[in-house]
């Protein structure tokens, strides 16, 4: 509190959760691992997961343009896998193998193991620093995930895109969370931290926030992909470690 009795504006650190804080992938490869055993398909593991991450992302955003419902496209994706197996399923059977590859899904969930250092050392460098989410998902879903990690009491707000009707990279989504965080406190700063270049850091970004790519793999950019970055001032960390020390950095100069 300003010796006037204002607020002091605290700096603000939203986060993705899939791939970000959570090893989504990993537990993805797992389960689908787990179940092909169980439901005793053969042929190349490799493939079947390179198949079933192409069908997610193909099913999965079909649900968030509203092409499909979330259940929908999750039936959607057990189809198309099973049946690329020799296995053909009506629709009550395909929500019934969802649900069993989710539970080993569900089973497999980890956070990256720079997660939790994160955020401590976020708290630790910038003391008062709220933290929050923003999400593309259904929000019981993703809270859930979120509780079952352990983490959700490190939040104070979880903003995800089946409450708000709009998706990551529209502004709208981002605009909310801070107009969220805003209605309890000045913001001082506000950073949003995704594994998608596009989808998370540029959109973050080109809504005044700023975006931080967390590029676990080093990916080889393109051209314009490179220009884009610098243009847009996005921060490129290749592991969660580099997050408070880079941002005390940047705002320390503001």
């Amino acid at each position: 509190m300003h010796a006037d009795g204002r607020p002091i504006a605290a700096p603000l650190v939203l986060f993705d959760l899939d791939d970000t804080l959570m090893a989504h992938r990993a537990a993805v490869a797992d389960g689908i691992l787990r179940h092909m055993r169980e439901r005793a398909y053969e042929g190349d593991v490799d493939a079947a997961r390179a198949l079933w991450h192409e069908l997610e992302e193909r099913h999965y955003h079909a649900y968030l343009d509203g092409r499909l419902t979330f259940e929908g496209q999750r039936r959607a994706r057990a189809r198309d896998f099973a049946l690329a197996h020799g296995d053909e399923l009506d629709d009550p059977s395909s929500g019934a193998w969802f649900d069993r590859y989710f539970e080993r899904y569900r089973d497999a969930w980890r956070l990256h193991a720079d997660a939790i250092p994160a955020l401590d050392a976020l708290q630790d460098a910038m003391p008062g620093v709220r933290l929050g989410i923003i999400t593309n998902g259904e929000p019981d879903f993703q809270r859930a995930k979120l509780e079952r990690l352990g983490i959700l009491d490190r939040f104070e707000h979880v903003i995800a895109s089946g409450a708000l009707g709009v998706t990551k990279p529209d502004r709208r989504i981002f605009d909310a969370a801070v107009e969220r965080f805003a209605a309890s406190g000045p913001v001082a700063h506000a950073a949003y931290v995704g594994d998608r270049l596009h989808t998370d850091a540029l959109g973050a970004a080109h809504a005044g926030l700023d975006g931080v790519w967390i590029d676990r793999e080093s990916a080889t950019l393109d051209e314009p992909d490179a220009d884009e970055i610098a243009a847009a001032g996005v921060m490129v960390i290749t592991g969660l470690a580099e997050l408070a020390p880079r941002l005390v950095a940047r705002w320390s100069q503001v």
